[in-house]
Order: C-alpha cells, then structure tokens, then sequence
C-alpha cells in the first residue's frame, strides 16, 4: 500500500522535470563560471559536483529497470553521502526506500523516507516522502503513527493520495463513518476517467450507504 501508480506519477513528473531542465541549469551555470573569478570557481566546483550525481543517478535508474536492488541502494548511498544537496539526493534515497519495500527491508525503507522528509528542499518531494512512509507504517499496522502523517496538509495536487490513505487506515481501526468521507474527498480530488478514481470510488461502493442521520 505504500506505493501506488498516481503517486509514482507524481515522483516522475519531478523526475522530468529535472532531467530536461536541470542539466541545462547545471551546464549553463558552469560554463558560465569558467571564465570568471574564485566565487565563480566555487560555484562550478558546486555545479560539477551536481553533474557528477546526475551520472550516477543515471546510473541507479539503470539498476532500477534492471532490478538490481543491491545496486539501486549503493548508488543511492553514493548520492546521498556525497551530493545529498542535490535535487538528486531526494530521488535517490526515495529509489532507495522503495527498493527496501520491495525486498522487505522495512527499517531501510523508513530510515531513507525519513531521510527525504528531513533533507528534500522541494515540498512535493518531502510531500511523497511522508505519503510512503504513512504507507509502510500502514502495512507494519502501526496505525497511529501512520494516522498522524497522512493527516499532514500536502501540495493540493496530493490531497487526494492523502486522503485515499487516511481512508484505508481509518477502515482498518473500524472507523467506517470517517473512512467513507475521506475517500469522497480523495474521489473529489481526483480526475474523471483516470484508474485511481475507478479504484476509490469500488473503495467507496464496498462500504455501502452511508447510515441517515439521526433525527
């Protein structure tokens, strides 16, 4: 539960977003800083440094299609220790997290979600970070702890995520009244025709009516 596709879609806009626009920043900036003074020189040291981790982010994103766990959590080790300043440090230990999930390493999963929320400048990055671990504490039935984050006020364009995962914990605490209108919410905020609409609104179809009011 603690990935779903409209969340990834939301990590891979970010993702491209940087890989078209990002290494253009990068290059003009140092290009730029070739020819002038010492602070000029530090910030192409800087911009290198960025460049290096997209080399090596490349290099995870190969693993990632390959399955290669191991080397998806080397890398990402690599860029969070060296060039965790950079946008790619949050992508990297993300990849990293989720193939934790997938190889049932929890705790790793946690630690580098944590990792994200704690480092990522960007706002939709440490929004997708708290969604996934709210997820992992979710199937660890560590309810209460994973309550408290998906009740987090995300970027709008994840209220939905947020609300779908309050919906999924609260029906397992027998929550049902407050389930129902957490996924009405997500089936809100979502858009007409796509899957994850289709998927809260059987969500929402196999809880029945809502009970009348009582007068």
């Amino acid at each position: 539960m603690a990935y779903d596709l409209e969340e990834q879609e939301q990590i891979a806009v970010l993702k491209a977003w940087w890989k078209d626009h990002g290494n253009l920043v990068v290059a003009a900036v140092a290009a730029g800083a070739l020819s002038l003074g010492a602070f000029q020189g530090w910030r192409y040291y800087q911009h290198s440094r960025a460049l290096t981790a997209v080399v090596l982010y490349e290099q995870l994103e190969q693993a990632e299609r390959a399955g290669d766990h191991k080397k998806v959590r080397d890398i990402a080790g690599q860029i969070t220790g060296k060039y965790g300043a950079t946008p790619y440090g949050a992508f990297a230990a993300l990849s990293a997290a989720r193939a934790g999930f997938d190889t049932g390493d929890l705790g790793g999963a946690k630690s580098q979600l944590q990792w994200v929320m704690d480092n990522a400048k960007e706002t939709e990055v440490r929004d997708i970070a708290r969604l996934r671990l709210a997820g992992v504490l979710l199937d660890e039935k560590n309810y209460a702890e994973a309550l408290k984050l998906a009740e987090a006020k995300p970027v709008d364009s994840m209220a939905g995520l947020y609300a779908d995962l309050r919906g999924d914990i609260l029906l397992t605490q027998g929550r049902k009244a407050e389930a129902r209108g957490a996924y009405q919410f997500a089936l809100d905020k979502s858009e007409a025709g796509s899957p994850y609409r289709a998927a809260v609104q059987l969500k929402l179809d196999s809880l029945g009516e809502a009970a009348p009011a009582a007068k």
